[in-house]
């Protein structure tokens, strides 16, 4: 943390005790911190405290400009490494979420374009209102990083998710951001297959499904990250390749049978999260089928079943599925990881808000062999993958399988 630039954004709430703690626990790590309060926080704690243990001015005002060679709103935005907003209130995040601006904190995080993170505060139905849930997914899909609340007994006598997370905990996240502490799965091939596939009807159609490739694409990143050789099956997107990682573009499933079969032995660990249709046309004409009088027929077969076929292998790796569902998710994951021969399931109701297709959030259960569950909130795919992967890591580590 040395030397790195914090901007911290305080909003009104009795947590606001723990955002002075806080910039003691930066400045102690040797961050810079700056502080920015709104009006709200100023009822709880005064900004002389901050300006105390920061050694710095407190921003308070969108229109007092402490230094006249800038503008301070723009120089704070453009000063920062990181900018965290604790305790965030259910106000600031509707505020960042709709793009209203109307004090200094709002104003500054939106001409801010270092990375943003937000640590919410507040009572737990509050926190489970489905207008801050949907304010939360937004600025997830914006890239902000949320340090989930904890659980515990509140300010308003209610005991549940709603309490800051402790100062400590945060600087500690701070660091690991800041310098990575090692590369879980480094030594380790991972194999990812992502995206929808095609089964073409003749030479202008075909069919295929929603996905776009995000969380498979996320998952090959972050593995990256982590020092995986990172293999990527992917289906048509219009996705960058991440950096580091090696794509194998397919399009049928015929085709991500036949390159997983070939690419599987080389891996430590196989995860699918790809689409792959379930059912393909018997024929597929050479040339435009034409409309006619009556019904059209079209037959089908089904595909092979790559994750199935991969659990049935004596040298199987470590077997990830993803489950899609729109109903029953615990009942058809749980099946699933059965029937399949898998390590892992990681399900998610694509029906529920924050978690379908093309979007950028999602909200994952994973299942173990061992039955054992955990369910994640609802994060960026980013994060999501990360923590999939942090859990593949630490089974390839004790060498165990679920």
């Amino acid at each position: 943390m040395q030397g790195k630039k914090i901007l911290l954004c305080v909003t009104g709430g009795i947590a606001v005790y723990k955002a002075v703690a806080l910039t003691s626990k930066l400045v102690q790590a040797g961050a810079v911190v700056k502080v920015i309060m709104s009006e709200s926080a100023r009822k709880f704690v005064t900004p002389l405290s901050f300006q105390a243990l920061s050694r710095n001015d407190v921003y308070t005002d969108t229109f007092e400009e402490k230094h006249p060679e800038v503008i301070s709103h723009i120089d704070l935005a453009d000063w920062a490494d990181l900018i965290l907003i604790a305790p965030a209130t259910a106000n600031i995040i509707g505020k960042l979420a709709n793009g209203i601006s109307d004090d200094m904190i709002s104003t500054t995080l939106l001409a801010a374009t270092a990375p943003v993170w937000v640590a919410p505060a507040m009572n737990v139905h509050m926190y489970d209102h489905p207008a801050v849930k949907r304010n939360i997914s937004i600025l997830a899909g914006y890239g902000y990083q949320f340090v989930e609340p904890s659980e515990g007994f509140l300010a308003c006598g209610y005991v549940g998710k709603g309490r800051l997370e402790e100062p400590e905990k945060i600087v500690s996240l701070m660091e690991d951001y800041f310098h990575p502490s090692k590369k879980e799965l480094a030594g380790k091939t991972i194999l990812i297959s992502a995206g929808p596939t095609i089964e073409r009807i003749d030479p202008v159609r075909y069919l295929t499904n929603r996905s776009t490739g995000k969380m498979g694409f996320a998952l090959a990143e972050e593995a990256s990250k982590l020092g995986a050789e990172v293999l990527l099956v992917s289906g048509v997107t219009t996705l960058p390749v991440p950096k580091g990682v090696s794509l194998y573009p397919i399009e049928s499933a015929e085709d991500m049978y036949k390159t997983i079969m070939e690419l599987y032995p080389k891996a430590d660990a196989v995860i699918k999260s790809a689409a792959v249709a379930d059912y393909r046309p018997v024929e597929i004409s050479d040339k435009k089928l034409k409309k006619k009088d009556g019904e059209l027929v079209i037959q089908f077969e089904r595909t092979q079943d790559i994750l199935f076929e991969l659990g049935q292998k004596a040298d199987k790796p470590f077997l990830v599925g993803f489950a899609a569902e729109t109903d029953h998710v615990a009942e058809y994951a749980s099946g699933k990881l059965k029937r399949k021969n898998a390590d892992m399931i990681v399900a998610n109701d694509v029906s529920a808000e924050g978690a379908g297709f093309a979007g950028d959030t999602n909200i994952v259960t994973i299942f173990r062999r061992d039955g054992s569950i955990k369910e994640l909130p609802l994060l960026s795919k980013h994060d999501t993958a990360k923590e999939v992967l942090l859990e593949i890591a630490e089974s390839l580590k004790e060498g165990r399988k679920e």
